[in-house]
């Protein structure tokens, strides 16, 4: 039997990159998968698709994670369509770099918005609904180690992310929910390709410090929420996994 099988998961911001990886790796361990979208409507239809043709279960659903409405919603039809959720991946998340002389507060609360307020919102509205053995898997980053130059806004959302991914697996252990981060280095996503990262300066920066020699895919990361989902990791909660090839 899969590690998964008869789990319910909501995998935010998954019409691609990581977020697709971890769903698509979700659904192939037996989990039934609510694909949420932002904007990408297309983008998640494809990842519904792949994964139904690979035989598993999965349904796209758009809603924005920094409006607790949207937010709701997305939960709400992880009930509608499978009756239950087990499992909650929060994935979405925006990045810009800027020096701190030309941070702006529309930045700040753009980022600030999604990366930290939306992940609030999701996981206020499955809680309700999340029983004994589930899992709440927050994707942080490797940049609150790391803390590199001219991400002021994005580390600082990052951060937040780690330090709340310790009050929630306090505040929800007694539950028997557990809660882990897991903090990726230098992936190769969509996102990384549209922003021109891939072989600039910075990215060969951060491959050349990388231990193990190269860039991350989102398989690598996508493997990791497997594990934190499923019971071969039931006595961690509180964890912030860098999964980042040795880059501290």
């Amino acid at each position: 039997m899969s590690k998964l099988t008869g789990k319910v998961a909501v995998v935010t911001g998954a019409s691609k990159g990581i977020g697709a990886a971890i769903a698509k790796s979700l659904a192939a361990e037996g989990a039934s998968v609510v694909v949420n979208y932002a904007s990408s409507k297309s983008g998640a239809d494809t990842i519904v698709a792949a994964i139904v043709a690979a035989g598993g279960k999965a349904v796209a659903v758009g809603g924005d994670v920094s409006k607790a409405s949207e937010a709701q919603g997305i939960i709400d039809a992880a009930i509608k369509n499978y009756g239950k959720l087990d499992i909650l991946v929060n994935n979405s998340g925006v990045y810009e770099f800027a020096p701190i002389e030309d941070v702006t507060e529309e930045q700040f609360h753009k980022i600030f918005n999604i990366n930290v307020l939306g992940t609030i919102l999701t996981t206020q509205a499955a809680a309700k609904h999340l029983t004994e053995g589930a899992s709440i898997i927050n994707i942080g980053s490797g940049a609150s180690r790391l803390t590199p130059p001219n991400s002021t806004v994005y580390t600082g959302t990052k951060g937040a992310l780690d330090a709340i991914t310790g009050v929630w697996a306090k505040e929800l252990g007694p539950k028997k929910i557990r809660v882990n981060s897991i903090n990726p280095g230098f992936v190769i996503t969509e996102g990384v390709h549209t922003a021109g990262f891939v072989g600039s300066d910075f990215a060969n920066g951060f491959i050349a410090q990388t231990p193990l020699g190269r860039a991350g895919q989102p398989g690598d990361i996508a493997s990791i929420a497997v594990f934190l989902a499923s019971e071969d990791s039931a006595w961690l909660t509180g964890e912030l996994i860098i999964a980042s090839g040795g880059l501290r």
